[in-house]
């Protein structure tokens, strides 16, 4: 698959964590919030649904695609909200969330309070592998989301999601790991996983874990026609990681340049203002 139409909109989306695009006082603007285990998101789109502003904090807020503490991940996305209203000029009133697939009911309404109690009207909530599909355009294939605390799945036919999975494995998973192995603190750890120079020895030591992901794929595919696999979410931003994950699951994998930005982005894509 060729990814150079969307690594450019990612590549346009990272632009604008750090430099603003100007939007008029009147234009439609496009907001997603992703409440992430590791990292919660807000992206704002202009009226042409192209990337103008994005802001991001990393959280523990999250655990397995849950709200574990509601007034922190509140404080968090109002604090985003403001600082990128600061930056455009124009207040922001409503927003689209994604939940991990089979997320209940319950649930999912925890994700719209906080968005909420941020002073967002939540105008649409999906699951975040369909949103990541706003993004990839996938027809027939299936959309591995991995973030911090989840293993998330799409399979999709004919453009049409048929089925959805997800399981509690996730980048928390590798960065305890490497904890462990190298007997650092977690937030250590977590600051080795981004480091690009060691990225094949973090790969090494994390190989399990992967497995342990490309098994939960497999689990979830089985018997079904599936021509391809398709990486997103920041987990996926380890270096060959698909490759661990092609040779176990035997089918071809794919990765964006940036995965970690395509739910996102893919979560504005679905707002509807």
């Amino acid at each position: 698959m060729d990814f150079s139409v969307i690594d450019q909109k990612i590549c346009a989306l990272e632009d604008c964590i750090e430099n603003t695009v100007p939007v008029s006082a009147d234009e439609k603007l496009f907001v997603g919030v992703d409440l992430g285990t590791a990292y919660i998101v807000v992206v704002v789109l202009n009226s042409k649904k192209e990337p103008v502003a994005c802001a991001m904090e990393f959280a523990q807020v999250i655990k397995d695609g849950l709200v574990v503490d509601y007034t922190g991940a509140t404080r968090i996305v109002r604090k985003l909200v403001k600082q990128i209203e600061e930056r455009l000029g124009r207040t922001l009133t409503h927003a689209a969330i994604a939940v991990p697939p089979g997320t209940g009911e319950k649930d999912c309404g925890t994700h719209r309070y906080v968005v909420e109690g941020a002073g967002l009207e939540v105008t649409t909530i999906l699951d975040e592998p369909t949103a990541a599909n706003a993004v990839l355009g996938i027809v027939n294939g299936v959309i591995v989301d991995i973030g911090g605390g989840t293993t998330g799945l799409s399979v999709l036919e004919d453009s049409k999601v048929t089925y959805v999975a997800d399981e509690a494995t996730g980048g928390t998973h590798l960065t305890l790991v490497l904890a462990g192995n190298y007997k650092i603190s977690f937030e250590e750890a977590e600051e080795l996983k981004k480091q690009k120079d060691r990225q094949a020895e973090t790969l090494a030591v994390v190989f399990p874990v992967i497995q342990k992901m490309a098994s939960i794929v497999s689990n979830h595919i089985a018997g079904r026609e599936i021509s391809a696999i398709y990486l997103v979410g920041g987990t996926c931003c380890l270096k060959n990681m698909e490759q661990v994950m092609e040779k176990s699951i035997g089918k071809p994998v794919f990765k964006p340049a940036n995965p970690f930005l395509v739910t996102p982005l893919g979560i504005a894509l679905n707002c509807e203002a």
